[in-house]
């Protein structure tokens, strides 16, 4: 399968190195391109590519700085492709700040922007060096909770993460699960768990 990552930091890169690792072709792209984009694509084994072409790929991750969210989706055309939301609503580290969003969501406000996409919100509650680690240890699986509105979407999102080794959780819609993922509040944001298998 084809999956594109926009935003080749280190969320980007865990996820791009678990995804190379199951055997996907990984188009990996940044705003910034150039030697730092290049450095990033070698060290995971992906491809560098412009943000178009990782938003071409059957699934796609969206992994950069809310500020830049409205940038980086600017101009895409989706056509029923998964976008995985990996995005959480900081509009300043120092002090820690997250938008008020009102009644809505991050996720909410990604799929305004993304129009013909099904948005499904994941690996925004871990912290980068948990998703680069082994998925699959002697203790279980790493949790990955996720949220969509799209039932379909949701499978193939589940089945993707499932095949990288996280042991996907559907915590319901983009407004009420999307709410429990939140920076800033949601119980599930920084939650780091496994799931014991037999």
């Amino acid at each position: 399968m084809r999956f594109g990552v926009i935003g080749a930091g280190n969320i980007g890169q865990a996820v791009a190195g678990h995804a190379v690792a199951a055997g996907h072709e990984v188009i990996i792209s940044s705003r910034r391109g150039g030697e730092s984009l290049a450095a990033a694509a070698v060290a995971v084994g992906a491809t560098p590519g412009t943000v178009a072409e990782a938003a071409s790929g059957e699934i796609v991750l969206l992994a950069v700085p809310w500020t830049a969210v409205p940038e980086a989706l600017a101009g895409l055309t989706w056509d029923g492709q998964v976008l995985i939301d990996a995005t959480n609503a900081f509009i300043s580290f120092s002090p820690m700040q997250v938008e008020d969003l009102g009644d809505g969501t991050s996720s909410e406000r990604v799929a305004s922007l993304a129009p013909g996409a099904h948005v499904v919100k994941a690996f925004n509650t871990l912290f980068a060096r948990f998703i680069a680690a082994e998925t699959r240890r002697e203790a279980g699986r790493s949790l990955l909770f996720y949220a969509g509105d799209d039932a379909g979407a949701k499978e193939r999102f589940a089945a993707f993460a499932d095949g990288l080794g996280f042991a996907p959780v559907d915590v319901g819609g983009l407004h009420s699960g999307g709410a429990f993922m939140a920076a800033g509040g949601g119980p599930l944001s920084g939650l780091h768990a496994l799931k014991v298998e037999p």
